[in-house]
């Protein structure tokens, strides 16, 4: 039955799969936006369906049987079927859009497909975009005078693969063709004929996954043969230097003539130099990167393509683009094969990017059954709750707490940087990344201390420190002592005293940097709240909670709950699932269906702006201070 959920009409789809089997499996159900190909609501729930092709209607191997609801032929079906299977209802599941409700039956498949677990406890299957076609040509005679791209193009045709070629590559052909003897390993990506290599070079077939963050960015070499990681690096974005979050570098954009071309050129040369370390380690040669997959939030996406980020920075934040994106390397930049095609990801908001997409890819959040919340916790705040009969995207501007910024003491994550504290009932424990004395205290560092003052009762809930006197009624004088004040009565807690300090001063908490924490955590508990209301479900309902994010994989589950972070759930469901983003990424890298489940989200997902929304602003308030303990449970 057609459904209408918060004013978005999803159609309803059947598959009946291994219906040639005595005891057929259960059908399976989804609901999806009209115009979506059977192709790709059967990838949403994960049921794979043949094709050789990337869903491009030139294989012919993706047929399903439509038992019930219109679906006329295409030209691609009256290419693979006859009169009689078209009137049976045969059709092409990727040619075939679901425009009302639909049962179709789903042949087995021939093999079992290729899968890995991948991402979060996710079987994958691995379907690379990218294929590598050893082809042994005829040598043309006077009896055989077809150019040299028809002779490529109708074998290619024998095989399943339509593909076009361009100039650069025509160029190259006659020099290959005849200097190979005619044996020849074409490389099509999608419908591209973007490489024809002298010999058999089928082994050999790589691409690369990045995760462009706004502090960081992670580059994949991955073999698209095997699915395995030739090698790993990361890097600090270039752009740094420019401006510490995403909207200082559209400020620097907007404010400097040359601001664009020049924060372009830098994340280029940041990717260009990761490119040719990773392809060091791997031993593999810039010409054998087919194909790039990129993740990121949407100014880190926009100032890779050159595309003026302004529009993102100013009511009603509008980006230039929101769909995914295909390029070709020489067009941004990249020292790959000039050929190769580039993927950006999709955004479902100006400020809940690609990253999140790609996070969604790696959880399987809105695929599966049972209401999950993901929370990317940074300088903005990305939430997505929901599951696969709905899901609600928001983001919350947090500001620069979680990142050690305006914090009296703080620092980014950095040897020397204090990320985990424990406070008991006579000493103070502080655990220092890189080991040594502390010079500072970063995000992580930041909560673990709060949720370890108010679990020792240091701290009210409002976020005001106990005085001294009172102090030293229920923790050892040690302890009690390092609530100090100073001459305009403003209390501190000392973490590290100047002799244990490797700044040699000493280094505090103070009611301002707590203050600044519970804004930058109210902000995001505001969000959650709001789309908690928005799907109506309590605590109790969430199956899990997952924090992304380099800073999210640092954070102490148990303190993220103590301060209010996160909803009051189970710590056992509180999940660390450090860069999604970039696992994502690479999901959608090597397999194609993945990557049209990508497409597919912002379709699925619905993103709230909460700018100038009345709940928001109650939810904030409402979750400003900390949550009593007695109510954690």
């Amino acid at each position: 039955m057609t459904t209408t959920v918060s004013g978005t009409t999803k159609v309803s789809i059947e598959f009946r799969h291994d219906f040639a089997d005595e005891t057929p499996a259960t059908p399976k159900m989804t609901r999806v936006p009209p115009g979506m190909t059977l192709f790709n609501a059967a990838n949403w729930i994960g049921l794979p369906i043949d094709s050789t092709c990337g869903a491009k209607g030139t294989c012919g191997k993706c047929k399903v049987r439509i038992l019930r609801g219109h679906n006329g032929a295409t030209p691609a079906d009256r290419k693979v079927f006859t009169e009689a299977e078209l009137a049976d209802g045969w059709r092409l599941s990727c040619r075939s859009e679901a425009h009302s409700d639909v049962v179709c039956e789903v042949p087995r498949l021939m093999g079992n497909p290729k899968a890995a677990l991948m991402g979060f406890d996710r079987h994958v299957i691995l379907n690379a975009n990218v294929h590598k076609i050893l082809l042994t040509l005829t040598p043309p005679t006077l009896e055989d005078q077809r150019s040299d791209y028809s002779r490529i193009r109708d074998a290619l045709s024998q095989e399943g693969y339509e593909a076009e070629a361009s100039l650069t590559l025509l160029r190259q052909l006659p020099g290959i063709l005849r200097k190979s003897r005619w044996q020849i390993t074409a490389v099509v990506v999608g419908q591209e004929l973007v490489g024809v290599e002298a010999g058999d070079t089928t082994g050999r077939a790589y691409g690369l996954a990045f995760d462009i963050g706004t502090t960081t960015v992670v580059g994949m070499l991955l073999d698209l043969n095997s699915g395995a990681s030739v090698a790993v690096r990361s890097t600090l974005n270039g752009q740094a230097i420019y401006g510490a979050d995403v909207i200082s570098r559209i400020s620097y954009t907007m404010l400097n003539e040359d601001g664009l071309s020049r924060l372009n050129g830098v994340i280029v040369q940041t990717l260009n130099r990761l490119i040719a370390d990773l392809l060091h380690e791997g031993q593999v040669a810039a010409h054998e990167v087919y194909e790039v997959v990129t993740a990121g939030n949407a100014t880190m996406q926009h100032l890779f393509l050159g595309a003026d980020p302004e529009a993102i920075g100013l009511e009603p934040f509008i980006p230039v683009v929101e769909d995914m994106v295909q390029v070709r390397a020489r067009e941004v930049g990249l020292a790959i094969l000039p050929q190769a095609q580039v993927h950006l990801l999709p955004y479902l908001g100006a400020y809940v990017g690609a990253d999140l997409v790609a996070g969604l890819l790696a959880t399987g959040l809105a695929q599966n059954e049972g209401v999950r919340l993901l929370v990317d916790v940074g300088t903005n705040g990305e939430i997505i709750l929901g599951s696969a009969a709905r899901t609600v995207a928001t983001a919350a501007p947090a500001g620069p707490a979680f990142e050690g910024a305006q914090i009296q003491d703080g620092m980014r994550a950095s040897d020397g940087a204090i990320e985990a504290v424990i406070i008991t009932h006579d000493a103070i424990e502080l655990q220092v990344i890189g080991g040594g004395s502390p010079i500072g205290l970063c995000g992580s560092g930041l909560l673990d201390a709060v949720a370890q003052l108010r679990l020792s009762g240091l701290m009210l809930p409002s976020g005001r420190f106990v005085q001294a006197e009172e102090a030293g009624q229920f923790v050892a004088p040690e302890l009690a002592r390092r609530i100090i004040t100073d001459d305009e009565g403003r209390r501190a807690f000392v973490l590290a005293w100047a002799e244990e300090s490797g700044g040699g001063k000493s280094i505090v908490l103070t009611q301002r940097d707590v203050r600044e924490l519970q804004f930058a955590k109210g902000s995001i508990a505001g969000g959650i709240d709001v789309v908690m209301q928005e799907l109506g479900v309590e605590a109790d309902d969430l199956v899990e909670v997952y924090l992304a994010g380099s800073f999210g994989s640092y954070i102490n589950p148990q303190s993220a709950r103590i301060i209010g972070l996160v909803p009051p759930v189970p710590v056992e469901r509180i999940k660390a699932v450090g860069n999604a983003a970039g696992e994502g990424a690479k999901i959608a890298l090597l397999s194609f269906r993945e990557r049209e489940v990508a497409r597919s989200l912002p379709e699925i997902v619905e993103y709230h702006e909460l700018s100038g929304r009345g709940d928001f602003n109650d939810s904030f308030l409402s979750v400003l201070q900390f949550p009593e303990l007695e109510t954690l449970g």
